[in-house]
């Protein structure tokens, strides 16, 4: 949809639905996302948010909690999905509001003590940096408006010589390569001799053959890898259709766990489309990371 334009809006308490929909913009329509994309939310919460926000929208998290009396597992997938931002709540501050919310009592009751407790100082929640925001978007709804993965990597990969995959689609017939990026499929029809695979950067996607002869000697790679770089020659046909004939795969998924080593990140901003997610534990990372892209889809 951003390819072409459209202009996608993020998951929010006071516009979306359970699906994704339709909004009307000064200019042309809008994609708004849907709280179906929150992993493990209920489509019954979705509905209830939706029914009770008809009678006006929601002005803070205690007044959501109130109306809706939703559970505070609830509460907290929607902090985690960072659905508050027409509340002017990005996802930390969100997760503090929603800790102090009463939920275990009547509603006149926790009212009634959560206007004894009073205003609570400030708690100058320090920033999140971008590169985890987007691990968190991944984590929560498996994909980022905010940045690509990769847009994070590119330094550390142009530095070892890998090309991103529009510069990948750009060079001429016969070329040598090496690109790298998320899986989104990998296919082998049958019993066929080669298997498809299609890798996304936040340039693009390159399309990739490999060869099952050659497939064997590197198969845990192959199906395995969420970050993969290939290397192999292109092939473009008199159409214009461009392929990356591989040679070799390389299992590269380790190079996500630098998402959240912020010292080594640059945090500008750049598009990013829906890609898939690995199992990646790493005793140095937070403990959210352990899944960091949502998993491709391999057909055989």
């Amino acid at each position: 949809a951003q390819e072409h334009d459209v202009e996608v809006r993020p998951i929010d308490v006071n516009a979306s639905d359970w699906d994704n929909s339709i909004e009307r913009t000064d200019a042309a329509l809008a994609l708004r996302l849907g709280f179906r994309r929150i992993d493990g939310f209920r489509e019954e919460w979705g509905h209830r948010i939706a029914c009770t926000r008809a009678d006006g929208p929601f002005t803070s998290i205690e007044q959501f909690a109130r109306r809706t009396a939703l559970p505070p597992a609830a509460l907290r997938k929607l902090a985690d999905a960072d659905a508050w931002g027409s509340l002017g709540k990005g996802r930390r501050e969100a997760l503090w509001d929603v800790r102090r919310t009463p939920s275990d009592q009547l509603p006149l009751f926790a009212y009634a003590d959560a206007a004894e407790l009073g205003e609570e100082p400030d708690p100058a929640l320090p920033a999140m940096p971008l590169s985890e925001e987007v691990v968190a978007d991944y984590q929560t709804t498996r994909l980022s408006l905010k940045a690509h993965p990769l847009h994070f990597l590119r330094a550390a990969l142009a530095s070892e010589g890998v090309l991103s995959c529009a510069q990948a689609n750009g060079l001429p017939d016969g070329r040598k390569v090496r690109t790298a990026g998320v899986v989104l499929i990998r296919q082998r029809p049958g019993k066929g001799n080669a298997v498809f695979i299609t890798i996304e950067d936040e340039t693009g996607v390159v399309n990739a053959l490999l060869w099952a002869r050659d497939m064997e000697r590197q198969r845990r790679a192959v199906m395995s890898a969420r970050l993969m770089m290939i290397e192999g020659e292109i092939q473009r046909s008199k159409e214009g259709v461009v392929h990356l004939m591989a040679k070799r795969i390389t299992d590269r998924t380790p190079m996500l766990d630098r998402l959240s080593e912020q010292d080594e990140l640059t945090p500008p901003m750049a598009h990013a489309d829906e890609v898939n997610r690995p199992q990646i534990p790493n005793r140095h990372s937070h403990p959210r990371n352990v899944r960091v892209l949502p998993k491709s889809r391999d057909f055989h």
